[in-house]
């Protein structure tokens, strides 16, 4: 990256984007189609999703997260552009940021540089509304469950063991644990409450792995809001309070992939966005299917590293969504592996041979990753200008004896043109057909045993431990029909283990599992593996600070 790139807001505002309408008669659409949200946004049709599937489909995934950056959705952007630049019909497909990483620490997560997906400030912020629909369904639910205990509780519902929270799209610690219901009769029950962001909001996972308006409705009522008081713990739903109607028309155009376009004016379906590291960390199955559907190949993106997102992708959204992915890229740098390997990270920049090759089998693991689900991968590097040839020249021979190629990536300062070589290579995986997709675990296997395999295969642990209540858990999980659904595990996404300051490629651990509970809607078991947390504080200089609107409504500091 020799010369200066401005910062993301300003690319993205120098931009004369297309009206969506052209974009959208790219792939066969017509302006019938499309309920327009401006200019520049649109949603789908949810038929579109049901027509048969003609592309092939992609996964960008990547090492373990560092503070050094490795620039997943940037590349995921800038390949889906460059393929486009080679004549292919691609179609790029991602998540919709949180409100709450925005103004925390992380900033935007429309990519960066000049592959990004536009307009970046309204997909950055409130964007089609979905996130808000969302948040007034998961309300409505948690609204109705303490006037069911105001009014008399017909259902026994313990107001000990309600486990569903509420939820507001913005960092906010002290929402972590709160009581409510105080001031007396008039205003309802008292009992301890907790929040969490939207992105860990069961119906944000519900809406991401729906596949029809039916379908969604079927999954609201299957929430499990809590048990009913006694021994007997039975499981109160979100249809036992009748809820699973009023949320499902809420969410009725929620569900409806939305429509934008990347810097280059190629069409992107941006949709559903669950956290890669406490949910289950990929965009919905409906724009997935309907990309499928309108493109020839389909680059799609799961959150962190192989170990979180890739993992959840493989075996829980393609095997819902009846996905076959055929290639997948692991994107790297050689900043972050050398993190991995022991360098202090105010010192990256600078060459360090040993560190890199200390860091280099913490790359192999994640190869290895890919590989096990049966699809090819690629290694994109995004690079730096501080990226010594000796250092290149390292990754490319311990690549050489994995037999995976490793590409250059300069899609950041280029856009596309910076992509081609990755495209190519994509495309020449996508040509071998050598894919043979398979999840890593049988559904009709037992919930400790899916758990070991994730713990064993994916992490390379020794295995796992249970909390007391952890291992109650499972028991209880069992008991009333969640054996046989997939795993969502929640562990920190800065380690392959469940301590986030263990780098590299660590060997001889075990996982703790803290808490075991049901996402019955979502159709899986959640496992929570160190200290995770499900609402996130601000940092000591939150994002926010720098951000504002000028007299003319232009938006700066956004980034």
């Amino acid at each position: 990256m020799d010369v200066p790139v401005p910062p993301d807001i300003e690319i993205a505002q120098s931009v004369h984007a297309r009206p969506i309408v052209d974009v959208a008669g790219d792939v066969g659409l017509h302006a019938a189609d499309l309920d327009l949200y401006g200019k520049l946004m649109a949603k789908l049709p949810l038929e579109i999703a049901t027509r048969p599937v003609r592309g092939k489909l992609v996964l960008v995934t990547a090492v373990n997260a560092t503070p050094a950056g490795e620039g997943k959705s940037t590349v995921s952007v800038g390949l889906a552009q460059a393929l486009r630049r080679l004549g292919t019909n691609a179609i790029l497909t991602m998540r919709e940021p949180s409100l709450g990483p925005v103004f925390g620490i992380k900033g935007g997560a429309a990519g960066g540089g000049y592959s990004q997906v536009i307009p970046m400030e309204d997909i950055n912020l409130h964007f089609t509304g979905d996130f808000h629909a969302i948040a007034s369904a998961h309300a409505l639910l948690s609204a109705m469950i303490d006037n069911h205990l105001h009014q008399g509780n017909a259902l026994h519902l313990d107001s000990r063991r309600i486990s569903w929270p509420r939820t507001i799209d913005m960092n906010d610690r002290s929402l972590r644990t709160a009581v409510i219901g105080l001031g007396g009769h008039p205003h309802g029950v008292p009992r301890e409450e907790r929040w969490v962001i939207i992105p860990a909001s069961e119906v944000m996972a519900v809406v991401a792995l729906a596949t029809s308006r039916e379908n969604l409705e079927d999954r609201l009522g299957r929430i499990i809001v809590g048990a009913t008081e006694g021994s007997a713990k039975a499981p109160v739903r979100a249809r036992d309070l009748k809820a699973a109607g009023a949320m499902a028309m809420l969410l009725k155009d929620a569900i409806r992939p939305n429509l934008v376009q990347t810097l280059e004016g190629g069409p992107a379906l941006v949709h559903a966005g669950p956290f890669g590291n406490i949910a289950h960390g990929c965009n919905s199955i409906l724009a997935t299917r309907s990309a499928l559907a309108l493109g020839d190949v389909v680059v799609t993106e799961a959150g962190f590293g192989s170990d979180l997102g890739a993992e959840k992708f493989f075996n829980i959204k393609c095997r819902v969504g009846g996905l076959n992915p055929e290639a997948a890229v692991l994107v790297a740098t050689l900043r972050s592996l050398k993190m991995q390997g022991g360098a202090d990270k105010k010192l990256l920049a600078k060459e360090d041979l040993r560190a890199l090759e200390r860091g280099l089998p913490h790359l192999e693991h994640h190869v290895n990753n890919v590989r096990q689900f049966g699809v090819p991968v690629v290694v994109a590097l995004n690079r730096f200008f501080t990226d010594s040839a000796a250092e290149l020249k390292v990754v490319d021979d311990y690549a050489a004896k994995l037999g995976v190629h490793v590409v250059l990536c300069d899609v950041w300062e280029r856009g596309g043109a910076g992509g081609e070589e990755l495209a190519r290579e994509v495309l020449a995986l996508l040509d071998g057909g050598t894919a043979e997709y398979r999840p890593l675990y049988r559904l009709e296997e037992p919930i400790k045993v899916k758990i070991e395999t994730i713990v064993k295969k994916v992490y390379g642990g020794d295995g796992v431990d249970y909390s007391p209540s952890a291992a109650r858990a499972v028991e209880y999980l069992e008991s009333i029909g969640l054996a046989q659904t997939p795993v969502c595990m929640a562990k920190t996404q800065y380690s392959l283990t469940d301590d986030p300051s263990r780098l590299g490629r660590p060997t001889g651990f075990r996982i703790t599992i803290n808490e075991l509970y049901g996402s019955a809607g979502a159709g899986f078991v959640v496992a929570k593996a160190g200290d995770i947390m499900t609402m996130p504080g601000l940092p000591r200089e939150p994002a926010a600070e720098k951000m504002g609107i000028e007299p003319d409504g232009e938006i700066v500091g956004l980034s």
